[in-house]
């Protein structure tokens, strides 16, 4: 297989993928299953074995990735339904106070997208960035600029949210690093797509909360119905510290630097993504739910409520494992590492390029990092990259696929309409500050390549 016959190959699986689902219209799911086929067809594997591919594909990666979705989803349901998003908002606003209260909504942010979804996130919190604005009489951009940027770094960089998820599995690598490169790296590119991009745009559009949404949104806070700022941050920490716990307990024994026995045994296990989101969400259960009087069958709707967004984001990422599946088993994979070989491009800046052509293309991050990812991964498999480096490649992707968020993109139109924006102030604020996010993450992702 020729180099140029290769390109031909990725280049118009791409292609097919976005005509099928910018110009039918068909969903992101059978379009991905039908590019995979496209492959194995083109490539000249025997029919047999592309079924074979399929079913391969989907399995591998839905055994992963369907548990840690599933159980990240109704955890984060949890932490929603008990209004632990309000209750760190109004914790931070009060510690930091109005005049850095854009700094609360970033922190605020940052943290509350680690178990919740992205949308959901900011539909909860959208009123105190209307009384933020309304008190201070700023526009909304200066607090509502540092949420958004808050909660996209967090929602693209940092596991046990779905995208950064489903590329870990495809690349085939421990979330611990993902979760630790995503923070080293998402943080500061949140400040500066945040903070500091919310102070300078916000003086260039001012807005106010728009009255009609302003109504239906506001809410009369009991400070004594709400759950503490400790028992919320707890609840968030108890999966990261022991998957992290997990990650580096596998490398001192790997490096040799401690003896295996049943303690690091027990270490492994509980900081398995699988036993740590059980353990945080029967916590979550437990402390935000039962003990604080929510009725029984009303948790159980709740966890049956969080699973149906999730099933979406679980059959589009088995269908990126069966495209990363059909590379491989077709052999692209391995030439195209080959050829990558004597590219000028490395790895992480490639897997950039493909998630950003796809985002900016058709809209959908997970989409985005999907793809990417399944066809970043055999490549990956023929340059043995050790767990750290493929972790920053994760983020890449993840950073590709925050690029240039506009009129096809539900999140472009969601904002816009909380924040009472017409199309021009939505791209000037908005779909700078994703764009933003892109680039420094890209940028600091190489520069913490360069210490592994």
């Amino acid at each position: 297989m020729t180099t140029p016959f290769l390109l031909f190959i990725v280049f118009s699986a791409v292609a097919l993928l976005l005509f099928l689902v910018l110009k039918f219209k068909i969903s992101a799911f059978i379009s991905l299953l039908i590019t995979a086929i496209y492959v194995g067809i083109i490539s000249g594997m025997p029919l047999k074995d592309i079924s074979t591919s399929i079913q391969e594909g989907m399995a591998g990666t839905l055994g992963f990735v369907a548990t840690v979705v599933g159980l990240g989803a109704i955890f984060g349901q949890m932490l929603e339904s008990s209004g632990g998003a309000e209750a760190l908002a109004h914790y931070l606003v009060k510690k930091f106070g109005t005049d850095r209260a854009s700094w609360a909504m970033v922190i605020t942010g940052f943290i509350v997208a680690i178990p919740v979804f992205f949308d959901v996130g900011f539909i909860i919190l959208v009123p105190i960035i209307y009384a933020l604005s309304r008190d201070t009489k700023k526009s909304l951009l200066y607090y509502g600029i540092p949420l958004l940027a808050g909660l996209a770094a967090t929602h693209s960089f940092i596991p046990p949210t779905p995208g950064p998820v489903a590329v870990a599995d495809i690349i085939n690598v421990q979330l611990g690093w993902v979760i630790l490169f995503g923070a080293i790296i998402g943080f500061p590119t949140a400040v500066i797509a945040g903070p500091v991009w919310g102070k300078y745009i916000s003086g260039k559009i001012y807005l106010t909360p728009p009255p009609e949404l302003e109504a239906n949104n506001e809410k009369s806070y009991d400070p004594n119905a709400l759950p503490s700022f400790r028992l919320i941050a707890a609840m968030i920490a108890i999966p990261l510290l022991l998957i992290l716990v997990n990650t580096f307990t596998g490398l001192a024994v790997q490096k040799e630097i401690i003896a295996p026995s049943v303690w690091t045994d027990l270490l492994e296990f509980l900081g398995h993504p699988f036993t740590a989101l059980i353990i945080a969400t029967l916590a979550a259960i437990y402390f935000l739910c039962i003990r604080r009087g929510m009725d029984r069958q009303k948790i159980l709707d709740l966890s049956t409520k969080a699973l149906g967004p999730a099933g979406i984001i679980i059959l589009i990422t088995g269908a990126g494992g069966v495209l990363k599946q059909m590379l491989v088993d077709s052999g692209i994979g391995k030439i195209m590492a080959e050829s990558m070989a004597n590219s000028a491009l490395p790895p992480i800046v490639l897997a950039w390029l493909l998630a950003a052509v796809v985002r900016v293309t058709q809209g959908s991050s997970t989409v985005a990092m999907i793809t990417a990812a399944g066809i970043i991964a055999p490549v990956l498999e023929e340059f043995a990259l050790n767990d750290p480096h493929r972790a920053l490649v994760v983020i890449a992707i993840a950073s590709g696929a925050t690029l240039l968020s506009h009129v096809n993109d539900s999140g472009f139109w969601l904002v816009g309409k909380y924040f009472g924006m017409n199309e021009k102030q939505t791209l000037r604020s908005w779909t700078v500050m994703e764009s933003i996010i892109a680039v420094c993450g890209l940028v600091f992702t190489l520069l913490l390549s360069l210490f592994f």
